[in-house]
C-alpha cells in the first residue's frame, strides 16, 4: 500500500462519515439518501473532503486532462479537484440541460430511468478523463458517464467517489463493462 500524506486518514474519514445525514424515504420510499450537504456547509469539513479527494486523484498515477463531474453533486466537488490537478472541468448533465451539440446515454438507477448528456466538443480524443461524483449506488449514472467518455474518445483513467453503497454493487456493475477501471472511494456504507 502506498504511503499516504495523511497519517490520520482512517480516523478523518470515520469523522466525516459520522457527519453525513441519512434521510429515509428520499427521493422515494425505501431509499436511504446520504445527504452530503451536512458536510459541505462546514468550511472545515468541506476543505477536508476536497483535500482527501485531491490526494486520491493524484494517486491514479496519470496526468488528468479533464475532471468530469456528474449532475448534480459532482458539480460541487469536481471543480476544486480539477483546479488542484491543473485540469479542465466538464459537467455531465441530465437530458435537455446543456446548450449546443450533445450526445446522450440513457440509464437506470435504483429509483427510475434517466438520461445523461455531454457536449460533443468537451473531450478531445485521447484526453485523460477522471470521473467524479458524490455517491455510487447501483452504478447506473457512473456507467452512463463512462459510456459518454468512451463515445467521445476520451481515455478513462478512473472514477472517484465520496461515498459507496457496496450492498448495491455499483462498482462491480461498472467494472464488468469497463474492466480494469480503478475506483477511489472515501466512505463506504
Amino acid at each position: 500500500m502506498a504511503k499516504r500524506d495523511n497519517p490520520n486518514r482512517e480516523e478523518t474519514i470515520k469523522q466525516l462519515k459520522e457527519q453525513i445525514r441519512e434521510v429515509p424515504d428520499f427521493p422515494i420510499k425505501g431509499i436511504a439518501f446520504q445527504d452530503i450537504f451536512s458536510l459541505l456547509k462546514s468550511p472545515v469539513l468541506l476543505k477536508t473532503v476536497i483535500n482527501l479527494l485531491i490526494e486520491d486523484a493524484k494517486s491514479f498515477g496519470t496526468n488528468v486532462d479533464i475532471v468530469l463531474g456528474l449532475d448534480a453533486r459532482g458539480f460541487l466537488i469536481g471543480p476544486s479537484v480539477a483546479m488542484a490537478l491543473n485540469a479542465g472541468f466538464v459537467p455531465v448533465r441530465k437530458g435537455g440541460k446543456l446548450p449546443g451539440d450533445t450526445i446522450s446515454h440513457s440509464f437506470e438507477k435504483e429509483y427510475g430511468k434517466d438520461v445523461f448528456e455531454i457536449q460533443k466538443d468537451s473531450i478531445e480524443k485521447g484526453q485523460n478523463v477522471l470521473i467524479i461524483d458524490d455517491l455510487i449506488a447501483t452504478g447506473g449514472t457512473m456507467l452512463a458517464a463512462c459510456e459518454l467518455v468512451k463515445a467521445l474518445g476520451g481515455n478513462l483513467i478512473g472514477c472517484q467517489l465520496m461515498i459507496e453503497l457496496p450492498s448495491l454493487k455499483g462498482i462491480e456493475r461498472v467494472t464488468k463493462v469497463f474492466k480494469g477501471i480503478p475506483f477511489k472511494v472515501l466512505i463506504n456504507y
